[in-house]
């Protein structure tokens, strides 16, 4: 008895399709056998072939081949063809984007936000009108790169007397820690309105992308005014725009640079903190937060993390996120009256994910929130700010009753770790995972050697498993 096998769909035909090969380059002219659909007779994306030089060069890129994803190219194509019919409307707005000049990354952007489709549907409308075209077209140049003169930001650097941020970071967590979070973010200083704050995006290669201005209030949340007209606005402007306006009021003619900038620029292409990832080491964690603000104040709190910002709730996308390819991406949106913060985020994660990225997505706010909290659109770092105050040393603790004693890691020894299977209510509240635990000072004892115990209540494990660490050690100078 006979069997008969199944025939691939996909397959390098008896007629070979040559192209450059991707590996060789073009030292060596076509020399890389495309795959084509059996079942249409097209070839198959250019990455999908195998090279004649297997012997010096051996590229082989079948589309059976499972990717970072997980999914293969006949994985993909066999899940778009059990979705359900998709709009028509789709690919009228696709081809209009694409005539418009519009990438198809912007297309596939917009879909998933304006019409809640999802990334495969994207995907699959954005390769049928982006990838497929009877004519050439000639591509869209690309957007020239702007970035703001050094000069302009070295000017708001500083001036943190006058800075009403900087201030803040101050009162909540001295001067020295305060002086460091500046410096780590590069936060400058802006007379747009009397102590307001620069939060500026730098790319990876250090060009100012864009400075955002913020005015606070001494609740940390930002300032608003009313308009003439009676509407309530926000204090927060940008840079570019607040120069502008100040050299119009004077009759001053715009520097070219700035001319140039706001007709092709994007106030904020890049993720906020990406100069931290030039000393971050490759395998510690990134967090991701929407505003400058929560960013900076979660790594006073946290500092297991290197924290980022994408600036806006809808700006959380593969072109921002493409530096931290290759790293541990930990997902933080704030929360809404309908979850649908959370439910956005974790749906571009999910997405993202099936790219290659190491991304997920915290649910630690809408576990710990109340109705209220949920309608106020609170974040990670109203959480952390409600507490008391966080001190490193114990002279600090003295001085400040009711305050957190949080030591640096390496001061700490931990003595007993006791697993649980529930949470005792005399306990206290635990640390966020992943965090250096917040050590709650009650009634410190002496031990021999100049070591003072505290009583930490619990964390969670990498299995989100209670346990209870009984004791952990400060070593203390004995001038204190």
């Amino acid at each position: 008895m006979t069997t008969q096998t199944k025939p691939y769909r996909y397959q390098l035909p008896a007629k070979a399709i040559k192209i450059d090969c991707p590996q060789c380059g073009p030292r060596h002219r076509k020399s890389l056998s495309r795959y084509i659909d059996t079942k249409t007779g097209e070839p198959l994306p250019d990455v999908y072939g195998k090279c004649d030089r297997a012997s010096n060069c051996g590229y082989d890129l079948n589309p059976y081949h499972k990717g970072t994803s997980g999914m293969s190219y006949a994985d993909e194509i066999r899940e778009q063809n059990q979705m359900p019919p998709i709009p028509k409307a789709w690919f009228r707005m696709a081809g209009k984007q694409k005539r418009n000049g519009v990438s198809r990354l912007g297309f596939v952007e917009t879909v998933i936000t304006m019409e809640g489709a999802t990334l495969q549907e994207a995907e699959a409308v954005a390769r049928f009108i982006f990838d497929k075209s009877e004519t050439p077209v000639k591509p869209a140049p690309p957007r020239p790169v702007c970035s703001i003169p050094d000069e302009v930001f070295s000017q708001s650097i500083g001036h943190y007397g006058q800075n009403q941020f900087a201030r803040l970071l101050v009162r909540r967590f001295g001067s020295e820690q305060a002086r460091a979070l500046l410096d780590r973010f590069q936060i400058g200083t802006s007379a747009r309105w009397p102590g307001a704050c620069v939060f500026w995006y730098i790319d990876e290669q250090g060009r100012k992308r864009g400075g955002q201005i913020k005015l606070f209030n001494e609740d940390w949340h930002t300032a608003k005014y009313t308009t003439s007209e009676g509407d309530t606005k926000s204090k927060t402007d940008w840079v570019h725009t607040a120069l502008r306006y100040r050299l119009q009021k004077a009759n001053t003619p715009l520097p070219d640079w700035l001319t140039g900038y706001i007709d092709n620029a994007d106030c904020s292409p890049c993720l906020f903190g990406l100069p931290q990832l030039n000393n971050a080491p490759i395998d510690q964690p990134i967090a991701i937060v929407e505003a400058p603000k929560t960013a900076v104040v979660c790594t006073a709190f946290i500092p297991g993390f290197v924290w980022l910002a994408v600036g806006a709730l809808s700006y959380l996308n593969a072109e921002r996120l493409a530096p931290l390819r290759g790293r541990a991406v930990k997902l933080f949106p704030d929360l809404s009256k309908d979850g649908k913060a959370f439910e956005r985020w974790d749906k571009v994660a999910d997405g993202l994910s099936k790219q290659g990225y190491q991304i997920s997505t915290s649910d630690y706010l809408e576990q710990v929130a109340n109705d209220q909290q949920r309608a106020q659109g609170l974040d990670l770092a109203d959480f952390l700010l409600s507490g008391p105050p966080i001190v490193k040393t114990i002279a600090e603790w003295i001085a400040r009753p009711g305050s957190i004693c949080k030591p640096d890691e390496s001061q700490l020894t931990r003595l007993v770790v006791d697993p649980c299977e529930a949470y005792p209510a005399e306990w206290d509240t635990p640390t966020l995972p992943d965090a250096v635990p917040t050590l709650m000072i009650e009634q410190p004892e002496q031990l021999p050697g100049w070591y003072t115990a505290f009583n930490l209540p619990w964390s969670w494990d990498a299995e989100a498993q209670l346990k209870r660490v009984q004791w952990m050690v400060l070593p203390l100078d004995a001038k204190e």
